[in-house]
């Protein structure tokens, strides 16, 4: 993919979020260093970006928060995913990568 960075559709933002909280809690700052790391810095989430979704996604109750200290020392929000939340990532993912399948296969047309 190279360091080309990428310009997320509408909605994406939510998904790619879930999925980082799904193996473990994590701060807001971490969670963004998960998803450039994951996509060898492909995908930059500023925080314009990331806790207006965060706040968003808290509101639909599919991730609450609580604070705690970091490694730093620092009081800092930490994420996690609710049993509501699991599964709405759960159908997201199935649903994304219907619609991948269905775009590539469309895109393959002679």
């Amino acid at each position: 993919m190279g360091k080309e960075r990428l310009e997320l559709p509408q909605g994406t933002l939510d998904v790619l979020i879930l999925k980082a909280l799904s193996q473990e809690p994590l701060h807001g700052w971490a969670v963004s260093e998960r998803l450039q790391q994951i996509s060898s810095d492909a995908l930059r989430v500023t925080q314009g970006s990331l806790y207006p979704a965060l706040h968003r996604l808290e509101r639909r109750g599919w991730i609450v928060a609580e604070w705690r200290i970091t490694d730093n020392n620092r009081k800092a929000r930490y994420y996690r995913l609710t049993a509501v939340g699991r599964k709405h990532l759960k159908d997201e993912v199935e649903a994304w990568r219907k619609l991948a399948g269905v775009v590539g296969q469309v895109l393959d047309i002679a």
